[in-house]
């Protein structure tokens, strides 16, 4: 019976268009509905999850990064959408329904409620398994990140790496600073704003492995005669104290005395001495600190001093979602 059933090219050009499915499955699930538009959906629907069950286990780490901001740049969100492939992550119709999903999502605080929600009379879950029985694999919202703020602001790499950044209030030039800093956060992956966000126990453990692989190259180093790498006391300013300042600062003393340097000329000097024993024992808050890292457009100054160039204002969060 289903072999008689007789469907338009407009009535599949329709299907294709509500559910970007191809043209034979198309056909075919308007065939299977006997010319039914709802049941065609459901058809493919149901396709969609027998192909989800059969990939369930694959991992979705391509795909396509995508941030966006609301009209007033109060609100950002930024959400993976995950494939299997990089083919499928570069396609047009993919990327397209991955804007469309983040376009959405910029309404829902968690992805919980983004992935209940209506998407053309079905949830965005639902919608994500009918196309993974489209394409043929696994999708997934794989991250999602929201940020609100006085002013938002976003940068995506090559639809890769989205990152959101707030800041206090708006300025002059605020889409210049948050798309500046939003740029080192993709580019550079810090995890927190600053080092007194630094719990004290991860700071102790990440000092004990970090000087434990300098000590572990030294011996590499020293057997082939090369010279060996600096072993630092500390790794954050989290650390430095004023106690741990003042002890330097002696030592910095002592060593200007023994090179013989007047004593009237130190108060030239010591600064000098002192900005390289920090820039030396804060090794973790230069990787993992955004306002304590090189400025990516000017590696002279630190991310803090150039938002300080733009006056009274401060960075109040930012979110990085990437691929796999």
């Amino acid at each position: 019976m289903e072999a008689m059933v007789k469907v338009t090219a407009a009535e599949v050009n329709k299907l294709r268009q509500a559910t970007g499915a191809g043209m034979m499955d198309c056909k075919k699930a308007l065939v299977e509905a006997e010319g039914d538009f709802d049941k065609a959906i459901e058809v493919l629907r149901k396709k969609g999850q027998k192909v989800a069950e059969k990939r369930a286990d694959r991992e979705s780490s391509e795909g396509a990064a995508i941030a966006k901001i609301n009209d007033n740049n109060t609100v950002g969100v930024a959400i993976v959408l995950g494939c299997e492939t990089d083919f499928v992550g570069k396609n047009e119709n993919f990327v397209a329904l991955a804007n469309e999903l983040a376009e959405k999502a910029i309404n829902y605080n968690t992805k919980e409620d983004f992935l209940g929600s209506d998407f053309g009379g079905m949830t965005v879950a639902e919608k994500l398994t009918e196309q993974t029985g489209v394409i043929g694999e696994k999708l997934d919202i794989t991250a999602f990140e929201k940020l609100e703020a006085p002013y938002v602001g976003q940068y995506v790499h090559i639809n890769k790496i989205a990152a959101l950044v707030g800041l206090s209030k708006e300025v002059d030039n605020a889409d210049t600073l948050v798309k500046d800093v939003a740029m080192q956060v993709a580019s550079m992956g810090a995890t927190t704003l600053s080092y007194k966000d630094f719990d004290p126990a991860f700071i102790a453990s990440e000092t004990e492995a970090r000087i434990a692989v300098i000590e572990k190259d030294n011996i590499e180093l020293g057997r082939l005669g090369k010279t060996l790498k600096n072993v630092p006391q500390y790794i954050s300013m989290a650390q430095l104290t004023p106690e741990v300042m003042a002890q330097a600062e002696e030592a910095a003393k002592v060593e200007l005395k023994a090179e013989g340097k007047p004593e009237q000329i130190w108060d030239r000097i010591l600064p000098g001495k002192m900005e390289r024993f920090i820039s030396d024992n804060t090794t973790l808050d230069q990787e993992k600190c955004l306002l304590d890292q090189n400025f990516i457009k000017d590696e002279k100054i630190n991310v803090a001093k150039y938002v300080a160039s733009y006056g009274d204002v401060t960075i109040t969060d930012f979110k990085r979602v990437t691929l796999g």
